[in-house]
């Protein structure tokens, strides 16, 4: 499981694109790079981090499920991921 600080840390960045989303596009469509400079760094959606839902770890994210490939497994292999079965040839 993750550091509750790192996964907080997260939801402030996220936070903080949402709040200047309107701002960055106005700038970047006029092409005031001096502007979009002085904004805060946490404003740029790349600085934010896909994280696991269920334990918050950062690696190994799948994108479709939201979640780790190890709480993937864990989820699959009990057979609460629906329509997700174990391959066999």
């Amino acid at each position: 499981m993750a550091k509750t600080s790192w996964i907080n840390r997260n939801e402030r960045k996220r936070a903080t694109v949402k709040k200047y989303a309107a701002l960055r596009a106005e700038l970047k469509k006029n092409k005031d790079y001096a502007a979009l400079s002085q904004l805060p760094r946490n404003a740029s959606p790349s600085r934010v981090v896909n994280r696991c839902e269920v334990s918050g770890r950062r690696r190994a994210f799948i994108r479709r499920f939201k979640i780790s490939r190890l709480v993937f497994r864990e989820l699959a292999s009990a057979g609460l991921i629906p329509g997700v079965t174990k391959s066999s040839w």
